[in-house]
């Protein structure tokens, strides 16, 4: 770590817990288990949904005690993530993961039993029984969803044989993926060396194309020794959905992911048909990128290059101090509040930042409910995109600080929601910047941008439509390797419209995108794109609404205790079954097109 920095490359995580690997984390652990298997066997002994006698009181108390073992659950997975994240080849870290992951049969036995007495509770019985203790009138929303939730369980002994079977099946496959993945190295040529690097640290965004192929093809041939194990782990991981959805008696293998996201099929139909019929006006923003580039047609790896600069050469490094000042008067100039949290989350060291070998790729904001703090994982590359990543992150540890005083039971919110928050927060700083700049900072920042609506509206589309198909044909049968890329590739030429180079696609990409093996979380995309233009949207609306930062305070508090829809009718006033909402966020990327092509003098 370098001490000639304001703030920290890594995080702290000493103040959180006991080190994993020491003894007091061990009992820490040990007592943990102790709890949560008490707790998973009280559950067995819950009265049924009544007002009569202390039926309601007893649900009250359990829920204060589930509130509990749940939050601490947060935390110690959370702290253990962690450590694994940072320090990617630390088989006790992986062990712990394992450990933690053995207990998910409890928590599922314990979820099973709060929502299985509701399946057959109509409303009118319902609404007696939260009105019978104000306890469990505050978590209302909370026990609403497990009514709702209760139509995906499959009977009792069955559901918790299921928990238990995923332990070593759909879960074990995700971890697999996670120890190929953290465990791959790739071999990048520079200043005459071979070295060996993570995936996180290998680019597409150097200004150089030669060295943006040579790493897109050190990348690829890297994730292609892996490839034959990875289309093992996702055909067993959507099997093992699929098998239970067909006992579930699903429409399909959507209505999970659409319950997860408290949102209805009508608004993604809706939403992806109004991105389908607008995103057109992004080929001409991918043409115009080409001929600045001097290409006929973009690949894969030009989609994310900087443009040509006549910038001095160095200019472009971007400092980790520099990027975190720019992120915080950014977001203070916007509330204050919004300046004061990121201040302290930077300078009490709630970020892991540093570009070294080890650590796993991606990024990601997790929080400690019990500690009212979050962590965040990113690797720092010194670039603007880099900056946009902390904005982003920043935004998902904000929602969370937000809701630290709601229950415990009300501060979880939707996938889709989440991503409200985190887009949000880099459309602040995006926009603030674009305000301040000269044109030729202009059109590069709107290429930033413009890159990241190919991101949500391509290539994130291109992920929807791959796993919405391969889950289709595994019905029937396993996909090899070569037939799960044919089906990338489709998919990759239908999104993006057709825009890119004949050779220049990436038909291996579901081998390196681990959002694909989540064990937890199926269709892990659609979300991205629901808060991206739900956030341009609303972003928009600054303009027309007084107070806003207190309205968007209030809306993200609402993502916790409203479905998706009614948290924006109710703060906003539009339905996101219609196309209006929609059309109004891509105007924002349509006005921003054709900014950049002026720009560009095409």
């Amino acid at each position: 770590m370098s001490t000639s920095t304001e703030y920290d490359l890594t995080w702290e995580l000493d103040s959180l817990y006991p080190h994993p690997e020491s003894d007091e984390f061990g009992r820490l652990l040990t007592e943990y288990e102790s709890d949560l298997q008490q707790l998973a066997d009280d559950s067995e002994k819950l009265p049924a949904i009544s007002v009569e006698g202390d039926a309601p009181a007893r649900w009250a108390a359990f829920l204060e005690r589930c509130a509990d073992v749940f939050a601490r659950t947060e935390d110690l997975h959370a702290f253990v993530g962690c450590h694994a994240a940072s320090d990617a080849g630390n088989k006790e870290f992986q062990r712990l993961e394992g450990v933690l992951a053995a207990l998910r049969p409890l928590i599922e036995q314990v979820s099973t039993n709060i929502e299985f007495p509701f399946r057959d509770v109509d409303d009118r019985a319902m609404n007696a029984f939260l009105g019978a203790d104000d306890r469990l009138a505050e978590i209302g929303f909370y026990l609403r969803e497990c009514q709702r939730n209760a139509a995906f369980r499959l009977p009792k002994s069955e559901e918790l044989l299921a928990a238990e079977l995923d332990v070593d099946g759909l879960r074990a496959w995700s971890r697999l993926y996670d120890r190929l993945s953290g465990e791959l190295r790739i071999e990048v040529m520079e200043k005459g060396e071979v070295v060996c690097k993570s995936p996180g640290q290998v680019s597409l965004d150097s200004p150089e194309r030669s060295v943006r192929e040579n790493n897109f093809f050190a990348a690829q041939k890297a994730w292609a020794s892996i490839a034959d194990s990875c289309a093992d782990a996702l055909n067993h991981i959507s099997g093992s959905r699929l098998t239970k959805y067909a006992r579930l008696g699903v429409q399909d293998h959507l209505d999970l992911p659409l319950r997860l996201n408290h949102m209805k099929r009508e608004t993604l139909d809706t939403m992806w048909s109004t991105i389908t019929e607008r995103k057109p006006m992004l080929k001409k923003y991918l043409d115009t990128k080409a001929k600045l580039l001097g290409l006929a047609r973009l690949s894969w790896y030009d989609v994310t290059a900087p443009l040509p600069s006549s910038e001095p050469s160095g200019a472009a490094r971007l400092e980790y101090d520099e990027a975190c000042g720019i992120v915080t008067r950014t977001f203070a100039e916007f509330a204050p509040e919004w300046g004061e949290f990121a201040q302290r989350v930077m300078a009490d060291r709630w970020i892991e930042a540093e570009d070294r070998s080890g650590k796993r790729q991606g990024g990601f904001c997790t929080g400690f409910p019990t500690r009212q703090q979050s962590r965040i994982f990113m690797t720092f590359t010194h670039s603007e995109d880099s900056m946009s990543t902390l904005a982003h992150e920043l935004g998902h540890a904000y929602h969370s600080h937000v809701l630290r005083d709601q229950p415990l039971l009300l501060q979880d919110y939707p996938m889709n929601l989440a991503e409200t928050a985190s887009t949000f927060a880099e459309a602040i700083l995006g926009d603030q910047q674009l305000s301040v700049a000269t044109d030729a900072q202009r059109l590069s920042m709107l290429d930033r941008m413009l890159s990241d609506a190919v991101a949500f509206l391509m290539n994130i589309h291109a992920r929807f439509l791959f796993e919405d198909r391969y889950h289709q044909e595994r019905v029937d049968r396993e996909l090899s390797a070569a037939r799960l890329s044919e089906l990338m590739h489709e998919a990759q030429q239908e999104a993006y419209c057709d825009a890119l180079d004949d050779d220049g696609w990436y038909p291996e990409f579901w081998v390196s995108k681990l959002h694909f093996y989540i064990a937890g979380w199926p269709f892990y995309n659609f979300p991205y794109t629901f808060g991206y233009l739900l956030s341009l949207g609303i972003y928009r609306l600054g303009d027309e609404l007084d107070d806003f930062p207190e309205k968007v305070r209030q809306f993200l508090i609402a993502t916790g205790s409203h479905e998706a829809e009614a948290a924006v009718s109710e703060a906003f006033g539009y339905d996101l079954s219609e196309p209006a909402f929609w059309q109004r966020s891509l105007d924002v990327v349509e006005e921003r097109v054709n900014q950049f092509v002026e720009l560009a003098g095409d």
